[in-house]
């Protein structure tokens, strides 16, 4: 549980600085862009009031705070979860990744109304129309983690 907890807290610190840094001091939010190293890696500011690639979007107060509360259902659900039924390393790991993620974009919703995305990756002949952050990425390993490490090596304790 430690472990799980102390990822989560990593992932969020990260998280939550790098949106300081991005929105707060570079002004992302106001300039829109920045190529860092083009055309492979761009900041590109993007507010996404909905999930994964702005579905379920919604300008509406209701669609916020449903997908607050559903982030922190699934925060709760996963915390309980692994809990009741200890994982190995692997999968507190994995649990602590999309905890953390989970509450990082949750502070978002709450403080500017959507989650603030501003990771690009293109390519040359492909320029991606959608950016994201440090929390995405965090949720996406921890799910992928939970789904493939789930029961794997039970010691229930980290």
């Amino acid at each position: 549980m430690r472990l799980m907890a102390r990822f989560a807290a990593a992932v969020l610190l990260l998280d939550q600085v790098t949106k300081v840094i991005v929105v707060q001091w570079i002004g992302l939010d106001r300039i829109g862009q920045m190529a860092v190293l083009p055309p492979w890696f761009n900041l590109r500011m993007a507010w996404n009031r909905g999930i994964n690639f702005g579905l379920f979007a919604g300008e509406d107060e209701i669609t916020r705070w449903a997908l607050v509360v559903m982030a922190l259902a699934i925060s709760a659900w996963v915390w309980h979860w692994v809990s009741r039924h200890p994982q190995g390393l692997r999968g507190q790991v994995a649990a602590g990744l999309l905890i953390g993620g989970a509450l990082g974009n949750v502070i978002d919703r709450i403080a500017y109304g959507a989650v603030a995305d501003f990771l690009n990756v293109s390519t040359p002949f492909w320029d991606n129309p959608f950016s994201f952050n440090v929390a995405d990425i965090a949720i996406f390993l921890g799910a992928a983690g939970l789904v493939l490490f789930t029961g794997e090596g039970k010691s229930g304790r980290a």
